[in-house]
């Protein structure tokens, strides 16, 4: 502490003071999975209450309409919750673009619902770390950072959708847009218990392919019959063939077939890709389509891809450099150690990093086992991390 100036000091000592705790367990205790949509509704007014201590105008978006493909084959509607949006300032000299999620991985009847003190620094529950942990800091941050005497030439914007679970299909193009003209972005997924952040980060492409033949009688006229399943098969493994360096491969369900006495007519095929590099993605999508237009035209079957690559590679350009050594100077003038190292999940981060924005995306909680039941947050790192956010900041109004 000895190396930030009065006004970091004060603002740093704020952010730590704030009452994080207590949001955190309030937001931990409604579920709101992505597609609990009464929850998500109950989460959304909760955080725009929070959020709305903040100047400017808050917003509670609708989402863009999203289809998926359902059991018959065909796209049918999908519907998400409302996402929350803050403009402050929007003429600031200095806009930066802060983003979390209020979805979580656990539905209205998983068995995960209660918030528990595992111990003195342990809170256990459903999405305290991922990340209802890091809208506390993020809220206590920018809360410091709004009483000191820098807030008057920053502006920015804070996103918090509520799919980013599942892809954030509905609020893709609203990242898009919030993104455009920030010099940077802050995102609060969690950090790993021991403080390491994320690095560059692989992308991922989502895809469903369906495929319809003939049914037939499986004993009297086989012949006849177009088998979808046999086709999906043959799609299933050309497909996995893509695997490379650069690119790794899941077909993770074929659904279709029916009784044992019928040639299926009707196979859907979901498969992930998880590319590490943008060339994999150009390769990896003309080579599908080759495989889908050849398979169909083999076995005399309609081939019908849908889906895409949805978050390109998050490699670490310049910029993110940059900033990723602001937050760990920033951090070791708050005696904290800041390491990063590169990842195979994704997050927002990859879409805002693909509109060209520098972007730290676990700017949250230290914390673990995320996505189960054993889901923690540390609690000394609300006060901790708050603290790193508002010094973060405070440097690149600044520096900027």
């Amino acid at each position: 502490m000895e190396r930030l100036n009065p006004l970091e000091r004060d603002a740093v000592a704020s952010a730590a003071a704030y009452p994080m705790l207590p949001l955190v367990e309030e937001w931990a205790a409604i579920n709101s999975g992505t597609r609990n949509l009464a929850g998500l509704a109950v989460m959304a007014d909760r955080l725009a209450e929070a959020f709305g201590t903040l100047p400017g105008d808050l917003h509670l978006i609708e989402p863009d309409p999203v289809e998926r493909i359902g059991a018959d084959g065909h796209p049918a509607p999908l519907a998400h919750g409302r996402h929350l949006h803050l403009s402050v300032r929007p003429d600031a000299p200095v806009r930066m673009l802060f983003t979390g999620h209020m979805d979580t991985v656990y539905p209205a009847d998983h068995v995960f619902q209660t918030v528990t003190r595992i111990d003195d620094n342990r809170l256990g529950g459903p999405g305290v770390a991922d990340m209802k942990g890091g809208l506390a800091v993020l809220l206590a941050a920018l809360t410091a950072v709004e009483a000191s005497p820098a807030a008057g030439r920053f502006g920015y914007d804070v996103l918090i959708n509520s799919d980013e679970e599942t892809g954030s299909a509905s609020s893709a193009a609203l990242i898009a847009r919030c993104a455009s003209g920030k010099v940077a972005a802050l995102t609060y997924e969690p950090a790993l218990p021991d403080g390491t952040l994320a690095g560059a980060r692989g992308g991922t492409g989502n895809f469903t392919i369906v495929v319809r033949g003939r049914s037939a009688h499986a004993g009297r006229n086989p012949e006849e019959g177009r088998n979808a399943i046999v086709a999906a098969a043959r799609i299933t493994l050309e497909l996995n063939r893509l695997a490379a360096e650069d690119i790794t491969v899941n077909p993770a369900r074929i659904d279709g077939g029916g009784p044992n006495n019928v040639v299926p007519d009707l196979a859907i095929l979901h498969i992930n890709f998880r590319p590490r590099a943008l060339a994999a993605i150009e390769r990896t999508g003309t080579a599908m389509k080759a495989i889908a237009e050849r398979i169909a035209a083999e076995h005399d079957v309609t081939v019908a891809v849908h889906g895409s690559f949805n978050r390109p590679p998050k490699p670490i350009d310049d910029g993110a450099a940059v900033l990723f050594e602001t937050v760990r100077s920033a951090g070791a003038d708050l005696g904290l150690s800041i390491g990063w190292r590169a990842t195979g999940g994704v997050c927002d981060g990859n879409n805002i990093a693909a509109a060209g924005v520098p972007v730290v995306d676990t700017m949250g909680v230290r914390g673990g086992a995320i996505h189960s039941s054993d889901e923690f947050m540390l609690i000394d790192s609300l006060a901790e991390r708050a603290g790193l956010s508002t010094l973060t900041i405070l440097r690149i109004i600044g520096a900027a």
